[in-house]
């Protein structure tokens, strides 16, 4: 465990808890070696494939052997601070403006370093350094400005936010002079600012929380209600959101989302990290977020955003150990976990993933997150019948919003119609469709189901053109509409949609298999062996699979057609 993870693991964990998360995560072994050059190589490999622990260990034990080199010691820098390894990053930082006194990162984390030990006036000497740069201002200001809020000059602090007049940081502006006003009890300028940040930006939960948690302590409790409620028609159901407004609706009192300069200093490094981290920005992301929770350790949401990254970068044990981190009252505990035991099934661990996610089911029973994540996993392992309860408990449980719903319809559909209950399926595709009728996936599903059953021709087809035309790039959808056409005897159509399904798919053992029957029946039987050869080598289901080794060794019978469907009215739903 990292030394950030070391010291922000909760107290609050008990000992048998903190040490099944710690288990959880085991890390491909690697040894660091005796030749310089090769732990130099290792780090700048690791380096590259974004796993902050392996380079921050490579490159301390390089920079042992050529300790004054500055490229080297930057190097290191910047692996241990977005490894979270923050003392060692302040040492290194410090070893690095000794021979770089321009460097600007090396100045942000002494900076940081500073506000956490409340030297505000040697935190902005550190801010006033480094090279230019439109991301550096906006960083250096705003943390100078919470440095002038440290020393209770509040009004330094809200003239110096000001000076960024670009538009495209007028949110950032007045939702940073919103909280310093708010921290030094100036409520009309507070409720002035907050207001501007919100209505320019609705969308975004850290906004929509700290300002509706201002409403509410200065006793505007039915507005902060309305700003939760109309961002949960955004987000439905969101853990923060929902948590808040069962303490109001409670009568208990909402903590402000910033107590102090040093949270609100977090709050700067937290939404460039944020914001760095949509952008596809990843070792930045890191950097300020690392730091960000080296500030303010309780932000549930920056650990969240950084595991989520993590996990992005397919550094899934590093994922798990910062998902830990995530405090026990936290509202976003189960989110946590549920995306540990994720985790577990993508590293091939399906047994303890199962385990992990029924624990927390267990320990939430209501909790729809879980259940659907549990229900999925399940369905994923082709344990049917389990996935249909789990779903079905999912179901049961009451919500604000229906449209949210439909996923669980759709894959418990799936489950009862790989169950062979195709009356439940065709129930719970169409409730998916009441709740969101354009959903490109359930119209695949439920066109494909009819076509294959010979069922309602005409509506299934019109789905199909519909989901095509909403997800032209999917090539399992396109290869839904070929394989339509080709089960009504269409089998020119069929070709043409199908050869456009394999430029999407080429990969999928389905779509070759599809796509060689459609050339048979068109009298290209070449091309037929060749896609099923193709399907064949592609590891198909064990049934798909006995199927296409019969069509490779006898072809297809010329006496089945499947364009029979298409004269039987009764099975065109007359």
């Amino acid at each position: 465990m990292s030394g950030l993870a070391a010291l922000l693991l909760p107290a609050a964990l008990t000992g048998a808890q903190a040490r099944a998360r710690e288990n959880l995560a085991i890390a491909a072994p690697f040894e660091v070696g005796e030749s310089p050059a090769g732990n130099y190589l290792a780090a700048l490999v690791a380096g590259a494939e974004r796993d902050t622990m392996a380079a921050a260990t490579f490159f301390r034990e390089a920079l042992r052997f050529d300790p004054r080199n500055p490229r080297l010691i930057e190097r290191a820098f910047v692996a241990a601070v977005s490894n979270g390894n923050m003392p060692e990053a302040f040492g290194l930082a410090n070893r690095l403006i000794a021979r770089e006194p321009d460097n600007s990162l090396a100045h942000l984390a002494l900076g940081v370093e500073a506000i956490k030990a409340k030297k505000f006036a040697a935190a902005r000497a550190h801010f006033a350094k480094g090279g230019a740069g439109q991301q550096r201002d906006i960083t250096a200001t705003l943390l100078t400005a919470w440095s002038y809020e440290g020393e209770g000059n509040s009004r330094r602090a809200i003239e110096l936010v000001d000076r960024l007049r670009d538009e495209n940081f007028a949110v950032f502006r007045d939702y940073h002079a919103g909280l310093i006003a708010m921290i030094a009890n100036n409520t009309a300028e507070a409720t002035r600012r907050m207001k501007a940040a919100y209505e320019a930006d609705k969308n975004t939960l850290r906004l929509v929380d700290a300002y509706a948690r201002f409403l509410a302590r200065s006793g505007r409790r039915d507005e902060a209600i309305k700003a939760y409620e109309a961002f949960d028609q955004i987000l439905p159901n969101h853990p923060i959101i929902a948590a808040a407004q069962a303490d109001l609706k409670a009568g208990k009192a909402l903590d402000p989302l910033v107590k102090d300069p040093e949270q609100g200093a977090a709050e700067v490094l937290y939404g460039l990290g944020a914001a760095g981290g949509r952008q596809g920005d990843e070792l930045a992301a890191m950097i300020y977020l690392r730091l960000s929770l080296y500030l303010a350790p309780q932000n549930g949401l920056a650990v969240i955003t950084l595991g989520d990254i993590y996990e992005r970068i397919k550094q899934n044990e590093q994922a798990i150990d910062v998902y830990a981190l995530v405090r026990e009252n936290d509202p976003l505990r189960t989110t946590a976990d549920i995306q540990t035991g994720l985790i577990l099934e993508t590293l091939g661990r399906p047994e303890e993933a199962a385990n992990y996610l029924k624990r927390i089911v267990d320990e939430h029973p209501k909790d729809e997150d879980a259940l659907s994540a549990l229900g999925n996993l399940q369905r994923a392992h082709k344990q049917y019948a389990e996935a249909i309860e789990t779903y079905s408990r999912a179901l049961s449980q009451p919500s604000k919003s229906e449209k949210p719903n439909w996923p669980l319809y759709y894959f418990r559909g799936i489950s009862y119609e790989r169950e062979k209950k195709w009356p439940q399926a065709e129930a719970d595709f169409k409730e998916a469709l009441k709740l969101f009728p354009d959903q490109p996936l359930v119209l695949n599903y439920l066109g494909y189901s009819w076509v294959d059953k010979g069922l309602n021709l005409d509506e299934a087809f019109a789905m199909l053109h519909r989901a095509v035309e909403l997800h032209p790039t999917d090539g399992y959808i396109v290869d839904s509409l070929g394989w339509a056409n080709y089960k009504l005897g269409r089998y020119d159509e069929a070709v043409k949609e199908l050869e456009r399904a394999i430029d999407l798919k080429a990969s999928d053992p389905v779509i070759n298999d599809h796509l060689g029957d459609a050339y048979w029946r068109v009298g290209r039987k070449l091309e037929a062996h060749f896609q099923w050869n193709h399907a064949r080598d592609l590891d198909p289901e064990p049934e798909d699979k006995v199927k296409i080794l019969r069509k490779i060794d006898q072809g297809l019978d010329e006496e089945e057609n499947p364009a029979a469907a298409e004269a039987d009215p009764k099975r065109n739903g007359g």
